[in-house]
């Protein structure tokens, strides 16, 4: 298998998934600071903005552990 075909399944892999989730994880980051500073300037509307946004994140992360699940033992990178 040539590295070139091995990048391009690196999306599909167990490594790629674990990347996503991080990346995907990383931004709570952004929005622990959005509510920081809604809750600072008593600003509802941004609240309800960083709660909109969390909830994709957690959704985010859940269809990424279910697509985990579902790579199971074929993983493309490992064989």
């Amino acid at each position: 298998m040539s590295a070139l075909s091995k990048a391009k399944g690196f999306k599909k892999s167990k490594t790629g998934t674990y990347l996503s989730i991080g990346t995907t994880a990383f931004g709570a980051l952004g929005v622990v600071k959005q509510v920081k500073k809604a809750r600072s300037e008593h600003d509802t509307l941004k609240l309800l903005d960083a709660a909109i946004t969390g909830a994709a994140i957690v959704t985010g992360i859940a269809l990424l552990l279910r697509e985990l699940k579902r790579i199971g033992d074929d993983d493309v990178l490992l064989g």
